[in-house]
C-alpha cells in the first residue's frame, strides 16, 4: 500500500522556522501549566483514600460531595465515571489516610493498659497486652497477651476511645493465635467511614452495602512514587540518547533528546490543561510515548544515514527532505493505526483507560510531528554549525591531490 508515490519529495525544511516557533509556544504553555493551574496529582502520588461507588439510585455530583464533607472530610474530590452498566458510578477521593492519629494511638495504649506507668483499674493479664501494633492504614490493631485474652473486655476498651469504631459483627475482634494469645482488632477504615457517611446522608436505598474498590496510600509513599516516576523518565531519556549517539552519530543525539523532551512536555501539559489526573498510569503512558517517538525518529535517522552515503553531493537540508518524504507513507500508516486505537479507548474505555489513552493520543501525534520538525531540523543545524568546517578541512587535501595529479599529467 503506497500513500505517497515514489520519487515525490516534500520541502519540509522550508517550514521549519514556523513549526519550531509553534513548538516553542506549546512547550511554554506546558511549562506555565505546571504552575497555573498545576498538575492534579492522583492518590498514587499525593496520598489519600479513594473509593469507587456504584449508587443504586440517581444522585448528583453535588449531593455526593455535600454528603462526604458533612461527615468531616474536607477537600473531597468527586468524579463521575462513565459506565453504561453502572450509570451512577462515582470516584470519591479524600486526603485522609489513617483513622488513627498519634493522639488516638496514645489514647488506645492508655485504654488497653499498654502505656508506661502504673496500670489503672481493670488491667489484668487478660486485658493487658505484652505487644501492641497498629497497621499503617489504621484499620487493624494486633495485640498479644500473656494469658487467654478477654475478647469482650478488649472490645469495651477500644470502643471507649472517641473516633475509633470496630467493624460490626463478631469478626471485629478475633483471636487469631490460640497458643500465643494473639488478637486482631479490625477497625472501620476511612473507606468504611466514607460509605457509612454517605449512607446516613443519602439513605440506604441509594448507597450500596460495599464499594466497588477501596485504595489508600500514605503521603510519604506517594512522594517516593512520584520521585521514582520522575527518575524513570530521566533515566529513559539518557539511555535513549546514549543509544542514538552510539548507534548512529553524535550529531544525531541532540535532536533526539530535544524531540523527546518536547513530546513529554507537551503531552503532560495537555493532561494538566484538560484537568486529567497524573497517576502511575500516566507515567506508564509517558514512557510509552518515549518509545513511540524515538522509534519514528530512529526510522527517519536511519534513512538520512543511508542517503548520506548515496547522495554525497546533496546538501543536508535536501537530504532531510528526501529522507522524510521517503518515510512519510510508512509513518502515516503506522502512527495512524495507533491513533485510531487510542481513539477507540478514548470513546469506549473507563476513566483510567481514557486518561492513559489521551496521553498516548497526544504523544503519538506530537511524536510524529517532532521527528519531522524538531529532530531532523535540529540535526541539520548541528551538522551546519559544528561539522561543516570539519568537512571543508577534510575536502581540502583531496583537492590538493587532484591538482598534483593534473600537474603530473601535464
Amino acid at each position: 500500500m503506497e500513500l505517497i508515490k515514489p520519487g515525490r519529495i516534500f520541502d519540509f525544511m522550508r517550514m521549519r522556522n514556523f513549526f519550531l516557533g509553534l513548538s516553542l509556544v506549546l512547550v511554554a504553555i506546558s511549562v506555565v501549566s505546571f504552575f497555573v493551574p498545576g498538575p492534579r496529582w492522583g492518590t498514587d502520588f499525593k496520598g489519600g483514600t479513594e473509593i469507587e461507588v456504584a449508587f443504586t439510585a440517581p444522585v448528583t455530583m453535588g449531593e455526593v460531595r455535600e454528603a462526604v464533607e458533612a461527615n468531616g472530610f474536607e477537600g473531597a474530590d468527586v468524579v463521575a465515571l462513565s459506565d453504561p452498566k453502572q450509570p451512577h458510578r462515582y470516584l470519591i477521593r479524600v486526603q485522609d489516610v489513617s483513622t488513627l492519629s498519634d493522639a488516638t494511638k496514645d489514647q488506645l495504649r492508655q485504654r488497653m493498659c499498654f502505656a508506661d506507668g502504673p496500670k489503672g483499674e481493670g488491667c489484668d493479664p487478660t486485658t493487658t497486652p505484652i505487644e501492641l501494633r497498629f497497621s499503617p492504614g489504621g484499620d487493624k490493631i494486633a495485640a498479644r497477651y500473656e494469658g487467654e485474652p478477654d475478647v469482650a473486655k478488649i472490645r469495651e476498651q477500644v470502643t471507649g476511645v472517641a473516633g475509633v469504631e470496630i467493624r460490626e459483627g463478631e469478626s471485629g475482634v478475633l483471636v487469631v493465635g490460640v497458643r500465643d494469645h494473639k488478637v486482631e482488632i479490625l477497625l472501620k477504615s476511612k473507606g468504611d467511614q466514607l460509605l457509612d457517611g454517605l449512607r446516613s446522608k443519602l439513605g440506604v436505598d441509594k448507597v450500596p452495602a460495599r464499594p466497588l474498590r477501596v485504595e489508600w496510600i500514605g503521603p510519604k509513599a506517594g512522594a517516593q512514587l512520584r520521585d521514582a516516576a520522575l527518575k524513570s523518565i530521566i533515566v529513559a531519556l539518557f539511555v535513549i540518547v546514549a543509544y542514538i549517539a552510539f548507534r548512529y552519530d553524535i550529531r544525531f543525539a541532540p535532536g533526539a533528546i530535544l524531540a523527546l523532551i518536547h513530546d513529554v512536555g507537551v503531552a503532560i501539559g495537555a493532561m494538566i490543561l484538560t484537568n486529567r489526573e497524573i497517576t502511575l498510569s500516566t507515567i506508564a503512558a509517558v514512557l510509552t510515548i518515549l518509545g513511540y517517538s524515538i522509534t519514528d525518529t530512529v526510522v527517519v535517522y536511519d534513512r538520512i544515514r543511508e542517503n548520506l552515503g548515496k547522495h554525497r553531493n546533496m546538501s543536508f537540508p535536501d537530504l532531510v527532505n528526501l529522507s522524510v518524504s521517503e518515510m512519510l507513507g510508512r509513518t502515516i500508516i503506522s502512527q495512524g493505526t495507533a491513533v485510531l486505537s487510542m481513539t477507540a479507548f478514548l470513546v469506549l474505555g473507563t476513566q483510567t483507560i481514557k486518561d492513559f489513552a489521551f496521553a498516548l493520543f497526544v504523544g503519538i501525534i506530537v511524536g510524529t510531528y517532532s521527528s519531522i520538525y524538531i529532530a531532523a531540523p535540529f540535526t541539520e543545524w548541528v551538522d551546519r554549525k559544528f561539522f561543516a568546517s570539519a568537512k571543508k578541512e577534510k575536502a581540502k587535501p583531496s583537492r590538493v591531490r587532484q591538482q598534483k595529479r593534473a600537474d603530473v599529467v601535464v
